[in-house]
């Protein structure tokens, strides 16, 4: 149930000093899920306690692509974000698991 609600964590600039300032860790999450199921989902799969979630819905993005057959266009999918805060104290190794 866990892993249907965490699809993966993002790791960007932002979110890296997101996680080594404010000990928050940003995650790609399924759209349908609320605050309430990431927070016990978090808690579940990495065994920590969870003091915080802000969620944000991403929107699509379109994009075009200049290719030797012509001008291609085409978009990215719209996707939701989770911003989840950690107790103090705890940490998430995102890189130690594959």
């Amino acid at each position: 149930m866990a892993k249907d609600i965490l699809i993966k964590p993002l790791i960007t600039e932002k979110a890296e000093n997101l996680s080594e300032k404010k000990n928050q860790f940003t995650f790609l999450v399924d759209r349908k899920s609320n605050k309430i199921e990431i927070r016990k989902a978090v808690e579940k799969m990495y065994n920590v306690h969870v003091s915080a979630v802000n969620t944000a819905i991403m929107p699509s993005k379109t994009r075009n692509r200049n290719t030797k057959a012509g001008f291609i266009r085409g978009s990215v999918s719209a996707y939701k974000k989770a911003v989840v805060t950690l107790a103090p104290g705890e940490t998430i190794d995102l890189y130690g698991e594959i």
